[in-house]
């Protein structure tokens, strides 16, 4: 008898075992593919608030399954995403008031870019080992290990690396990882260009709004600028929006940089809702960066300006 309930308990414990593995690879599943959820919303502040208790829900179902290819790419996105979208904003908005907390700000922005990071180079070593020093050595040569299936991961991970690298630019450890980004971009372009409305397009706009020196290039920046808008049917602000920053501030070309910012204003923000989110920040952005006109171009001259009022 007492050995039939043992055998009982142990059958017990391996069911609820086997129970407790089925439920957190369900919710690691949901929750990996829970990202259009929080791009259809109209709320920035709800999301804002909603995400950090989101990101720390993956990184604990993360401890269970470190090898979910799913969750590892959606902390990466996720990180990515709020590290841009909340903190490295705010922390731009504070500069000119509170430059101790903007310098908090950029700091925190950079670590949570970096962990983001980190879970995309953790996805990419699970398909192909030792990549990630083959990236910071062979760029070119180590994005040809990945196929059409892993454009989101070349995607987040360019995506995440490159906002750690703006932020660190007093880093020559981060800014030597450039080429890097830059191929892991143009892997994405030979492969889906079309990926997430033409995303990898608005990357490259900022890429090649760096100084020819760094191989940059005003034209190739316009070109990418279209192609966003192409693909996109007319439809993402956030195109315009990196343009008119990255390439008509440094030109001093305000006419162009109102232009672009009014075109994003134009956009209705819900005629597309898994775009809906990033154009809803992406029209703040260009509101606010109207209100600056002034203190981004040296000739400014509000009298000329022939668009509408801010």
């Amino acid at each position: 008898m007492v050995l039939v309930l043992a055998l009982a308990c142990l059958s017990l414990s391996g069911w609820a075992c086997s129970v407790r593995g089925l439920a957190v690879n369900a919710l690691a599943d949901t929750l990996a593919s829970s990202g259009d959820v929080f791009a259809s919303d109209s709320d920035p502040e709800l999301i804002r608030d909603a995400t950090p208790f989101a990101l720390k829900t993956l990184e604990s179902l993360l401890a269970e399954k470190p090898e979910h290819q799913g969750l590892l790419l959606a902390a990466c996105r996720g990180f990515a995403q709020y590290a841009f979208a909340f903190v490295e904003t705010e922390a731009e908005r504070l500069e000119d008031t509170d430059f101790e907390a903007a310098r908090l700000g950029y700091a925190r922005a950079l670590q949570l870019y970096l962990r983001g990071r980190d879970y995309c180079w953790r996805s990419m070593e699970l398909e192909s080992p030792g990549v990630v020093m083959r990236l910071k050595r062979e760029p070119e040569g180590a994005v040809e290990a990945f196929g059409q299936d892993q454009v989101p991961l070349l995607f987040w991970t360019g995506a995440a690396w490159g906002g750690a690298i703006s932020i660190g630019q007093d880093r020559p450890d981060l800014v030597a990882d450039m080429p890097a980004v830059k191929a892991l971009m143009d892997r994405v372009m030979v492969l889906d260009e079309a990926y997430d409305w033409g995303a990898v397009h608005g990357v490259l706009i900022a890429l090649e709004a760096l100084p020819e020196a760094a191989g940059g290039s005003v034209e190739k920046a316009r070109a990418h600028l279209d192609r966003a808008v192409e693909l996109s049917h007319g439809k993402n602000a956030t195109p315009y929006v990196t343009f008119a920053e990255a390439v008509s501030v440094p030109a001093q070309d305000w006419q162009e940089y109102r232009q672009l910012l009014h075109q994003a204003l134009a956009i209705d923000a819900d005629a597309e809702p898994s775009l809906r989110l990033a154009n809803v920040l992406a029209q703040r952005r260009a509101e606010w960066l109207l209100t600056r006109t002034e203190l981004l171009f040296l000739d400014y001259d509000e009298a000329e300006d022939g668009l509408s009022s801010d």
